[in-house]
Parts: C-alpha cells; sequence; structure tokens
C-alpha cells in the first residue's frame, strides 16, 4: 500500500491535469445535441483504464448512452470489489451565472471549477486513479476489482438499469463502492448509509379543447391552471405531511438511536439557512431539519407550467396546465406502491370538469446499508486514517437508483464514500471541487482496498 500512495502523491498533478482533460468534454447526458460528446467522453475513459493497467477494458454501446466496463482479477481468494459511478453531466444552464466556462476547467485557490468537477466526474476519477496507483506503484491489487461507469446517470440510469439484472455474473462482487456523495461538512467527513428513494411523475390536466380568450370564456370554463394549482395545494396539510393516503403507511420510522445521533451532528441551522437565504425552515409535523432533509419522505413540485409564460400580456384560458413532482422515498416504500397511490389520490379529485393523466418518468427504491459489515467498518478505517477524523454514518436525502438494484438483483451493499460538500453547487452554475479532497479522495479508497481486503481474509 505504501508504494500505491507512494505513486499517487508523486503523480497528483498529472491526474489533475486528466481529470481536465475529461471535464472539457461536454457530455450531457439530457440533450441529444451532445451526444457525441457522450460518446467521446465514454471512449476517452475506457483509454484511461487501459493506461491504468487494467486487465480489461470496453465501452459497451446501448439503446441509449454507452457503459464502460474495466475489471482487474487479482486472485479467486481475494474479494471482488464493483465500483460504479457515472460520467456524465447536467446541462451547464444558466451560463450567465458562471463565473468561469463550464467546459474549461478554472483553478482558483486550490479548487477546480467545471461542470462535473464533483458530480460525477471528479469523485468517479479518484477510484481510476487509485487503481493505477496500485497497479503502477506496487504491481498489483489487493482485491478484483470491476468497474461499472455510466453516461445516463443524469437522465435515469436506463440503460444500466437494464444491464445489471442480464450481467449478474459478469457484475458478481462481494461490495460494490460508490464515490458520489457529499461528506457531512468540511471538518466532519461520512459515510452514507442511506439514500432515498425517488418516484418522479408528469401529470396534466385538459379542459377545453383549445387555448381561450379569457374575457369572452372567463367566468363560465373552468381554468386547468387554476384547477392545478388547487390540486397541487392539497397534497399537503397544514403541519406539511403528505396528504395521498395510504403514503407513510409502509415507512419505516427513524429509531430512539437514530434520532439520537442526529442530535449529536454538528449541523449549525442558522448557517444553513443563510446560505439560502431564508428566514425560515418548514419540516414535517415535528421532525428537525436534518431529519426532514434525509429520512423523512417528501413530495415536491419540480416544474409547473400552462397557458402563456411569454413577455408582455396574451389574455388566455389555457387548454392544458402541466406539472413534474418527484416524491423522494425511505425504507419500505415502494416506487410502483407511491405512483399507484398518487395517481388514485389525483383522479379522485380531480375536478369532473377536466381530465387527468399522469406518466411516470424515472424512480428508485431507498437503500439502507447496516454500518457495522466489514466494508462499512474498513472505509470508517480508511477515511480516518487520511483525513485524522473519526467520520460519521449519515443518511443522505438523494437518490442513486443503482444502489437500490445492486441490492436487489445482485445482492450488494454499497458503500457510499463520498468527497463532495453540498457547497460543491452540484446541478448549480460554478460547480466545483478543492483538490485536496480529490487527493485524499484517492489516498483513502487506496487504503480501503487493503482493509477491506484483510478484513476479507
Amino acid at each position: 500500500m505504501d508504494a500505491a500512495l507512494s505513486y499517487a502523491d508523486d503523480h497528483f498533478d498529472t491526474f489533475v491535469g486528466e481529470l481536465e482533460d475529461l471535464l472539457r468534454i461536454p457530455s450531457v447526458s439530457t440533450d441529444s445535441a451532445y451526444a457525441e460528446h457522450v460518446q467521446q467522453a465514454a471512449d476517452w475513459l475506457a483509454d484511461r483504464f487501459a493506461a491504468a493497467g487494467m486487465e480489461h477494458a470496453e465501452v459497451i454501446e446501448t439503446d441509449s448512452h454507452p457503459l464502460v466496463y474495466a475489471e482487474h482479477h487479482v486472485s479467486d481468494d481475494a474479494p471482488t470489489v464493483l465500483v460504479y459511478g457515472h460520467y456524465d453531466v447536467q446541462p451547464p444552464d444558466p451560463l450567465d451565472e458562471w463565473d468561469s466556462d463550464p467546459f474549461e476547467p478554472t483553478r482558483k485557490n486550490g479548487t477546480l471549477y467545471a461542470r462535473g468537477a464533483c458530480d460525477d466526474k471528479g469523485q468517479m476519477f479518484m477510484h481510476v486513479k487509485a487503481a493505477e496507483a496500485y497497479l503502477q506503484g506496487e504491481g498489483e491489487l489487493p482485491v478484483n476489482l470491476k468497474f461499472l461507469i455510466e453516461g445516463e446517470e443524469e437522465t435515469g440510469s436506463m440503460a444500466v438499469t437494464d444491464f445489471v439484472p442480464d450481467n449478474k455474473e459478469r457484475l458478481d462482487a462481494d461490495v460494490a463502492l460508490v464515490s458520489d456523495t457529499a461528506m457531512f461538512a468540511p471538518d466532519t467527513p461520512s459515510i452514507t448509509y442511506g439514500l432515498r428513494g425517488l418516484a418522479y411523475a408528469e401529470i396534466t390536466l385538459r379542459g377545453p379543447n383549445r387555448d381561450l380568450h379569457s374575457g369572452n370564456f372567463g367566468g363560465a370554463v373552468h381554468n386547468p391552471a387554476n384547477a392545478l394549482s388547487a390540486l397541487i395545494a392539497g397534497l399537503h396539510d397544514e403541519n406539511h405531511r403528505v396528504t395521498i393516503p395510504g403514503f407513510y403507511e409502509d415507512v419505516r420510522d427513524l429509531t430512539p438511536e437514530e434520532r439520537e445521533t442526529y442530535a449529536d451532528l454538528p449541523f449549525n441551522e442558522e448557517s444553513w439557512r443563510d446560505a439560502l437565504d431564508i428566514d425560515a425552515v418548514r419540516t414535517e409535523g415535528d421532525y428537525t431539519t436534518l431529519e426532514g432533509l434525509t429520512a423523512r419522505p417528501t413530495l415536491d413540485v419540480n416544474g409547473l407550467w400552462g397557458g402563456y409564460t411569454g413577455e408582455g400580456a396574451k389574455t388566455v384560458l389555457p387548454s392544458k396546465a402541466h406539472a413534474k413532482l418527484s416524491m423522494r422515498l425511505v425504507p419500505h416504500q415502494e416506487v410502483d406502491n407511491v405512483y399507484d397511490k398518487l395517481e388514485a389520490h389525483l383522479q379522485a379529485e380531480v375536478p369532473d370538469t377536466m381530465e387527468l393523466s399522469m406518466t411516470r418518468i424515472h424512480g428508485g427504491d431507498p437503500v439502507v446499508v447496516d454500518p457495522t459489515v466489514p466494508p462499512m467498518q474498513a472505509a470508517q478505517t480508511a477515511i480516518h486514517e487520511v483525513l485524522g477524523t473519526e467520520p460519521v454514518f449519515v443518511r443522505n436525502g438523494g437518490t442513486i437508483p443503482l444502489v437500490a438494484d445492486f441490492k436487489n438483483k445482485l445482492g450488494l451493499d454499497t458503500v457510499l464514500m463520498g468527497f463532495g460538500l453540498d457547497s460543491d453547487a452540484i446541478h448549480s452554475p460554478n460547480e466545483h471541487f478543492a483538490l485536496d479532497r480529490f487527493q485524499k479522495g484517492i489516498r483513502s479508497i487506496i487504503r480501503f482496498h487493503q482493509h477491506y481486503a484483510a478484513m476479507d481474509a
């Protein structure tokens, strides 16, 4: 391990330069105009795996964006680690809010600014470089290593979701390892042991057969935009609880021990509010802000539109109104079951003056991992050795759909070992990743492989 750590330190400037090359590729998966760049990023990554010394690396074409797969087998007696990440990124919009070109990496005060710097190119690339450090510095890895890197995590992970159950033997492993989460705070490293699930839907209310003059028809024709606003307003009660019948019936509540752990975390709510420029929070019932952010189910409007939204006035009564809704789920809620309850509730509440349709866009199940299993303990030891602070185990409010697939379809627990920060502005203008965390991440991953191999032995 010492030779691998030395190699990583000696070649760190090269690692950063390579990351900058990857960040220059605008691999935006949600926009077809960037399709050739998504392909370019996949090809580039496969080349880096080969250069690192992995035995096998390939680009796997799919019906959508390609997957990158690599593997290196050490011994049948060694444990196998499956590393997952993604090389696609969010669109850079709004461009006028960036201080520098989102696809021209810029270094400022030890921090790298670019779209994808943290989510997830920077964090995913730590694993590639940790493998290289072993293969080039030590001559071998302490574990068998497999990589599955996708190109459409930001749009629903369609191809990889199909790939996993069809390739169980190929993906056979003892544990999955992912760096696509954040540390709790700059001075509080963390390991995520729980993720919320997601059910994302679009609803449409249809009224008259065309847009109408609001003067000639207003007052007699029910306005779909008005009706949709009322329908959405009724989805929460005065305690900010979701009003869908049965929504909470499968929810596994926090244990007293978990609530004590939350209370002990160094969370400054006033500073958190100041960073968002809000004066107050609104959580469900008497749950704390942290509990509401990470461990309780939610329903939020992500988009709402209908009628005329251009400059100036157009006195129109719209024919249709639309909304996009996301529901974050917790154990033991199931995606399809929650979809069914939402649709049944909306259909029961829709006015008889119009029709409602709902499209189920994408989702993922919630996941909780036992913090006491050996790979989680190996991660805890590795991070402590590198950062000098004992990491805390936390739950995260976000969703990584494939983590649930690893558990449900491959039987794998996932170690979520992230080195980002909530302040890294992922999905926002001026996304960034501190280079010292990039380096510490590589060193922690190197140590994880060694400690996990020793625990397994």
